[in-house]
């Protein structure tokens, strides 16, 4: 922690024992205490913002902001904490919040329709995306322009806001495998295994990016795992995806065989491979 963190600890004792020496009471002591920064209150925002049980953040910030309303700065706290914690309807609201105090930035913004989106209002994170203007070209904003264009179908421009988003951030990873998904799903199973290995060099425990990378080749007919790292729990779980796109092919007798490779790799009973086999097997 920074020195001023120590200095305002310090204080703290020093007005502790004062009150004990002369016999002040608490209620007078706390009045006393008032404005005593204790801890560093940027630093509190932020570890709040970072680690520990996201709904005890919402917490904190809900207290903070009762006493300081007016701060923009505890809004946004409150917003990514509700999205931390999943809590996606008082997200939304929360954002909406903030993009309305007049110190409201186009960030803010890009924040509120990534929300809407998550609550599933498309069209809505469409509008807002619209009113901000073209120069603010952020990672965060192409990777949403690219998901929206995505939904409305509009591939060209869903290719071309991807392409941007990747070279705007140092962790293309997981805009990489949104990529290859929206390839994937068109039926461009090539171009979607190349994105699919692409992000996985960028990230090799992105296992989302694994798995669909192991869809689009066995869409392909490739019903042998692809060289990338993986643990003994991954590849059992690749093999069982490989086995059921095989089964999807049509392909029941190479499918099977993953199968039970699938539960001969797996370090524990591999209950998922199990029933599937044993569903093929009583047909």
């Amino acid at each position: 922690m920074r020195h001023p963190i120590i200095v305002s600890l310090c204080a703290a004792g020093v007005v502790a024992l004062s009150a004990c020496d002369k016999g002040i009471d608490t209620a007078e002591m706390d009045r006393k205490f008032q404005g005593v920064n204790v801890v560093d209150e940027s630093d509190l925002n932020e570890v709040m913002l970072t680690v520990g049980d996201p709904n005890e953040a919402v917490a904190y910030f809900q207290r903070t902001l009762k006493e300081n309303p007016d701060r923009i700065d505890i809004r946004r706290g409150l917003a990514q904490s509700l999205v931390r914690a999943k809590r996606i309807p008082e997200a939304k609201v929360a954002w909406a919040k903030v993009v309305e105090h007049e110190d409201s930035t186009d960030d803010d913004r890009v924040q509120l329709a990534d929300v809407l989106i998550r609550a599933g209002e498309w069209d809505q994170a469409e509008k807002v995306l619209d009113a901000i203007p073209p120069t603010v070209e952020t990672y965060k904003r192409y990777r949403l322009e690219a998901m929206i264009a995505d939904s409305n179908k509009e591939w060209k421009k869903a290719d071309s806001f991807y392409e941007v988003a990747v070279g705007l951030t140092t962790k293309p990873a997981s805009v990489l495998n949104n990529w290859g998904y929206s390839k994937l799903t068109r039926g461009d199973l090539p171009e979607a295994e190349k994105l699919f290995l692409e992000a996985i060099r960028h990230d090799d425990k992105l296992y989302t990016a694994k798995n669909n990378l192991v869809m689009a080749r066995g869409a392909q007919g490739k019903y042998i795992l692809p060289v990338i790292p993986m643990t003994q729990v991954e590849k059992a779980e690749l093999l069982h995806t490989l086995g059921l796109a095989a089964i999807k092919s049509g392909d029941v007798k190479t499918g099977k065989a993953l199968l039970r490779e699938a539960m001969e790799t797996h370090p524990q009973h591999f209950e998922a491979a199990a029933r599937a086999l044993a569903a093929l097997d009583e047909a």
